[in-house]
């Protein structure tokens, strides 16, 4: 990709520590933050500008004025959304993020109609969705960001529970980005060796149970949602994007015939390359996984009859 121009809209801590990811690795030539504050996303644009003094590359690093400076980018990043509040119902939460969803959308479509979408926004398979019936582009341009922070979170707490291998630990999850996602230990693995060989039955449970906990871990103690993990997840992928490197990252994707199900986007392994999805891999699923997948299909889908419901596809 010529010029490597990478977008983020919503300069929060999510998707600031991206941007900050993406310069100290030197994976793109210019990044562009976009957020509705105006002032956000050019103080910390400016910040993350003055430490590239020490990163690999001069990556420039800029806060669009209006939407229209995110024109010609490879790839874009959405992490713009509101959290989820006390008095809120889903339904409210769900018609506020996917307007939100639509406006960004719109601009992302008329400023940069070739770019690959990534989506972080939450709840992130619902959002991917509305992105997806937004743009009607080829469905390998649209990918959800979930499995590589949830992945990355099962690494973690199998690192706490063997002591060893951190950086050789290979997670798998599939599902939907919440409680229903579905970790894979059978084919996780630790420097090669497969994850069921080193820990018990009953730490696997624990690992699962933690990994499944990981995001509300740190709220308990944050006050605030995950932001570090978050945004490496999403510079890997941009990363891999931008340099064809074809890793298998379990991502949120519309299927389409896949596992059995059409017009569901939903966390299965992809092959990320230059086109975005290059290739969806489908694994050989037991009952109980099936069921399961079964569940979390299900949970997504609930969401987006909400929408349907509330009049926001027509």
């Amino acid at each position: 990709m010529v010029g490597r121009k990478v977008g983020i809209v919503g300069a929060g801590f999510v998707g600031a520590t991206a941007a900050y990811s993406l310069t100290m690795t030197g994976a793109c030539h210019e990044v562009v933050l976009y957020d509705i504050n105006a002032d956000v996303a050019k103080g910390k644009a400016i910040d993350i500008g003055q430490s590239t003094s020490y990163a690999p590359k001069g990556t420039i690093v800029t806060a669009a004025e209006d939407a229209s400076d995110l024109k010609g980018c490879d790839i874009i990043v959405i992490t713009a959304g509101v959290p989820r509040r006390s008095e809120m119902t889903r339904a409210d939460l769900l018609m506020i993020n996917a307007k939100i969803m639509k406006d960004v959308v719109g601009n992302i479509v008329k400023y940069s109609p070739n770019a690959i979408i990534l989506c972080v926004s939450n709840p992130l398979d619902i959002m991917t969705y509305v992105v997806h019936k937004m743009t009607g582009w080829d469905r390998s341009r649209i990918i959800g960001m979930a499995g590589a922070l949830d992945g990355a979170r099962m690494a973690y707490q199998i690192n706490q529970t063997v002591g060893y291998g951190s950086g050789q630990i290979r997670a798998m999850l599939i599902g939907d980005h919440g409680s229903n996602m579905i970790p894979m230990p059978e084919i996780s693995a630790v420097g090669g060796v497969p994850l069921d060989q080193i820990v018990t039955k009953e730490e696997m449970e624990g690992i699962i149970a933690r990994t499944k906990d990981g995001g509300a871990e740190i709220v308990k103690h944050l006050g605030t949602s995950a932001y570090y993990a978050p945004g490496r997840a999403i510079s890997v992928m941009v990363e891999a994007m931008l340099d064809d490197s074809r890793i298998v990252m379990p991502s949120s994707v519309m299927l389409d015939g896949e596992y059995g199900y059409k017009d569901i986007t939903v966390g299965v392994p992809v092959v990320l390359g230059a086109k975005g999805v290059e290739e969806i891999i489908e694994l050989d699923l037991d009952e109980e996984t099936k069921a399961k997948f079964q569940v979390s299909v299900d949970s997504i889908q609930e969401g987006i009859d909400i929408l349907n419901e509330n009049g926001f596809f027509e």
